[in-house]
């Protein structure tokens, strides 16, 4: 994985720091950092952020050429890991507790809060399927970076949990967008385009990791969350072919997703050809770069780039490849003289780590530290 220009891990550093403060510079040990609660979101945590953030230090841990120490900023990683768990896998009482089923044993046993600020209302806080999912693959990937084994146990416990309680209907054959804090009662019924799709993917990322720290000689021959992952490709199967939408954000997650299988099962191929046509007609027929900045989020945006740049990574010597980084590089150049003087707002924290990672998608690039894990192969369609 080739390394980043210092103009580009100049803009990343500035992005991280505008939500964790001077990290190349703490005044103490990594060892003793406390994240600063800027992430948004209650108690200044929000799911969804704070994933990418520590997949952002994953990154740097991976890349930067002179680190304070060899394991700084794995270690600001983790601490980041330790403040979530120990915010969003509590609930908003005073003082705070587990959520229902969790302990200090098992943290993530109860699921993790998004963060949303109001605990009632149509946008309070509760539990969503794709916030959790994103939260599993940090977990792996602080794994794969550290060789540490407990961060992706974190995972398959915190995937146990939720499971089951975002699968509905006498045969557990659909999902639901949304549950509330205890994951008792469903808040949004609707099915997410990507859910089913974000669960057959980083659940077969962890059960694979987890399987490959196994003695092949211990073990009843089942891998761990096999039933799962049977039932979100149950799911897929009775969806048909992926639809592939034309949000930006929606496009670049699904790009993201389907590339770790990419060149291996025929489905990867071909959601991503079509995502890479949707692409194409959205920059070239819709001119969605030419539409007034005002009633555009950057956030989503960068969220295209980053998808863009993991398919570039993976098919660099296909055309197809080539033309779609110039994709990404055009969303990042339209909005880098943008995000350094921007007025702070609500949604400053999630569009500051995405930029980083449309920037450096690092972390959410299959191969980056390596080798990945064997994932046994599937297929979905007929």
């Amino acid at each position: 994985m080739p390394r980043s220009s210092p103009d580009l891990l100049t803009h990343f550093l500035h992005a991280q720091e505008t939500l964790y403060g001077p990290i190349t510079t703490l005044p103490s040990s990594a060892s003793t950092w406390t994240p600063p609660p800027h992430s948004g979101g209650h108690q200044g945590r929000y799911l969804w952020t704070d994933a990418i953030g520590v997949l952002n230090f994953l990154t740097l841990h991976h890349i930067h050429p002179s680190p304070p120490s060899p394991t700084h900023y794995l270690t600001l990683a983790t601490r980041l890991i330790h403040t979530v768990h120990n915010t969003l896998g509590r609930t908003r009482t005073n003082p705070p507790t587990y959520l229902p089923n969790a302990s200090p044993a098992h943290p993530l046993s109860g699921g993790l809060r998004i963060g949303k600020p109001s605990s009632t209302g149509p946008d309070s806080d509760g539990q969503y399927h794709h916030y959790l999912t994103l939260w599993m693959f940090a977990l792996n990937r602080t794994s794969v970076a550290s060789g540490e084994g407990k961060w992706n146990d974190l995972a398959v416990e915190l995937g146990k949990a939720i499971h089951p309680r975002f699968f509905v209907g006498q045969k557990r054959d659909r999902m639901v967008w949304k549950m509330d804090v205890g994951l008792e009662k469903v808040l949004v019924g609707s099915e997410g385009n990507l859910d089913p799709l974000d669960g057959f993917v980083v659940f077969r990322l962890v059960q694979a990791y987890k399987q490959s720290t196994i003695p092949q000689d211990v073990g009843d021959g089942k891998g761990v969350l096999e039933d799962e992952i049977e039932d979100y490709a149950r799911i897929l199967k009775r969806k048909g072919r992926q639809r592939v939408a034309a949000d930006m954000l929606d496009l670049g997650m699904t790009l993201w997703t389907a590339h770790w299988f990419t060149g291996r099962e025929e489905w990867a191929d071909e959601l991503v050809g079509r995502g890479g046509e949707v692409v194409y007609d959205l920059f070239e027929d819709d001119r969605c770069l030419d539409r007034d900045m005002r009633f555009r989020l950057a956030f989503r945006e960068f969220g295209a780039a980053m998808g863009i740049r993991c398919v570039a990574e993976q098919e660099a010597e296909k055309d197809r490849a080539v033309d779609l980084k110039v994709y990404a590089d055009r969303i990042v150049e339209c909005w880098k003289p943008h995000m350094n003087d921007a007025e702070e707002d609500e949604l400053t924290p999630i569009t500051q780590v995405m930029y980083a990672s449309a920037l450096i998608p690092g972390a959410f690039q299959r191969g980056f530290f390596g080798p990945e894990p064997v994932v046994p192969e599937r297929t979905l369609y007929d």
